[in-house]
């Protein structure tokens, strides 16, 4: 009896991130695996039920992987006021007004994707422009980066700070002279105070603000609530192409309702929950990332992994460096974890058999936290750990070749650089010294010292569309002779967004490149892109997403809709 295969997949440009076999023209799946790659007659495959697309000779890739999101709070906030191109007061309180009419019953105003220069380059934010912004109601923005909040007096009296409150080390409630708040909030434990007050209540950011559950814990008015703002973020992530998600903050809480929704046939991505570890937790927290890993197993939903800060963002001057900020000689930033903390929390993680992965935005961070993976190597034993660093907006020329010493991930978002236009550049000896510019963002200079690097967007941070991602890698716009030229070619860069994804993960064996046997998570875009320059790059998208076999994104069927 003849084997038919359920879906067929003809006419492709297809490159497969197989070394073997690297490109292929028609694509077999039975079932949720890849039945046969390669240039071959499918027509012995095809069956009276048998589903043939035709790719029209557009690139199809192994479904994208995204190395470093953050799922609950990226669904969240895909009905929130986004304020990414708003750049002027009165832009600012138009947009905020309009909202407030939209929304009456929200006990926050609650905006996103606010810029540090929001009102204007010499214009200070604080709590008094807010008012004058929104001056009747609660009303805090987040910065595009997370690691930020302004608050007006309503917002700061609603969550109870207006005159300070309790912070974890590494974050500040930034005071006045008169022993009020200022309305500047710095990293999670001070905004927490204001964002648990948004539509659903802080609980799709408390993987990130705390890691531990909801308390009290959410009714199942709320949890059904929150279900279905992960329904819809797990579409919008099929419809970029998206079939895997290395999430970046975590708690049970948040892998129950995942849980729920793979019984239910919705969960749309395969999604890798870790256990958050804050500074303030006791390493006993560790035994929960053990419970984590020995519930949830499946194809569709795990963990295994233990995810740290040790510093903020270079914006706010909360990154961790090895020396002073040049126009702030008084800090180097702050250290979330001090380095022996850290060593000791790497050492027992790496014995547990956890991987590990840091957010770390300066020199000074990605320098402690190797130290910590060093040490943990001599303490345990050299094992195949894949310990990851995120983000490494910059790093030491001595630290560079540690990466492929210590077999450490380097996960890197190009849209975090100026090279792809989202953020402004960093000005002439005002943050970054010469070397702290030539070793900026420094995808090129990584790869070329043998690290595995892998690409992602931190979504919400930044927009979730791969290509956006992808276009900034391969043709990053030129920032003049202070910046080294860190550009791609497109192969490594789809390798790091796919089969370098699966191997952070220890998929490699399961998924990541289109070949058989292998899951059949494939994604059709719009376009050719080995021919594509940046505008048509930019543009382009997904017209078809499979999961395991199963279509979880199909332009063709929307537009009939």
């Amino acid at each position: 009896m003849k084997t038919h295969a359920d879906i067929v997949i003809i006419n492709a440009r297809a490159l497969t991130m197989n070394a073997k076999s690297p490109r292929a023209a028609t694509i077999a799946i039975k079932g949720d695996r890849f039945l046969r790659v390669g240039d071959y007659d499918p027509s012995e495959l095809i069956g009276p039920k048998t589903k043939v697309i035709d790719a029209r000779k557009k690139t199809v890739l192994p479904g994208f992987i995204d190395s470093h999101v953050h799922l609950f709070g990226g669904s969240g906030e895909l009905g929130c006021l986004n304020l990414s191109d708003v750049s002027t007061q009165q832009a600012l309180t138009e947009a905020a007004q309009k909202e407030s009419l939209a929304r009456p019953e929200d006990p926050l105003l609650y905006a996103v994707s606010a810029g540090y220069h929001i009102l204007g380059p010499d214009t200070l934010i604080d709590r008094h422009a807010l008012d004058r912004v929104m001056p009747d109601r609660p009303f805090a923005m987040m910065a595009a980066d997370h690691h930020t909040v302004w608050a007006n007096t309503k917002a700061l009296e609603l969550g109870g700070i207006l005159h300070g409150g309790p912070t974890d080390p590494g974050a500040e409630i930034v005071m006045e002279v008169d022993g009020t708040a200022s309305g500047l909030l710095l990293e999670t434990s001070a905004f927490s105070h204001v964002i648990k007050h948004t539509a659903l209540g802080g609980r799709d950011f408390i993987g990130y603000v705390t890691g531990d559950d909801p308390f009290p814990p959410a009714t199942p008015e709320e949890r059904e609530r929150d279900k279905q703002a992960l329904r819809e973020g797990l579409a919008y992530c099929a419809q970029y192409g998206i079939t895997s998600l290395h999430n970046m903050d975590g708690n049970l809480y948040q892998m129950e309702l995942l849980y729920e929704l793979e019984q239910e046939g919705d969960l749309l991505c395969r999604v890798q929950v870790p256990c958050h570890l804050r500074n303030t937790h006791p390493l006993s927290k560790l035994d929960e990332a053990l419970e984590m890993q020995r519930l949830y197993h499946s194809d569709m939903l795990y963990s295994g992994r233990v995810k740290m800060f040790m510093d903020g963002v270079i914006e706010s001057y909360t990154a961790l460096m090895v020396e002073p900020y040049p126009d702030r000689p008084e800090t180097y930033g702050d250290a979330v974890f001090a380095a022996e903390a850290f060593t000791e929390a790497a050492i027992r993680a790496d014995a547990m058999g956890l991987q590990i992965s840091v957010h770390c935005c300066g020199d000074g961070a990605v320098r402690r936290t190797l130290d910590g993976y060093e040490a943990a190597i001599k303490a345990n034993g050299q094992r195949d750990s894949r310990h990851r660093i995120e983000h490494i907006e910059t790093i030491t020329d001595a630290d560079i070749p540690r990466f492929s010493e210590l077999g450490v991930v380097a996960s890197m978002q190009p849209l975090h650089a100026p090279f792809g236009g989202m953020f402004p550049v960093m000005p002439e000896g005002v943050i970054f010294n010469e070397r702290q510019v030539r070793n900026a963002f420094a995808w090129k200079t990584l790869r070329e010292a043998d690290a595995t690097l892998i690409f992602s967007t931190d979504w919400p941070v930044v927009p979730l569309d791969p290509m956006l991602t992808v276009a900034t890698a391969v043709f990053p716009i030129p920032l003049g002779k202070r910046w080294q030229d860190q550009s791609q070619s497109l192969f490594e860069t789809l390798a790091s967004y796919t089969s370098g994804g699966a191997y952070a993960e220890f998929a490699e064996d399961k998924k990541g490149r289109l070949q058989e046997g292998l899951f059949a998570d494939i994604v059709i875009m719009n376009e050719d892109l080995e021919s594509a320059d940046r505008e048509t790059m930019l543009s382009s998208g997904a017209e078809l997403t499979i999961c395991g076999g199963k279509i979880t994104h199909d332009c063709a069927e929307q537009s009939r809709q």
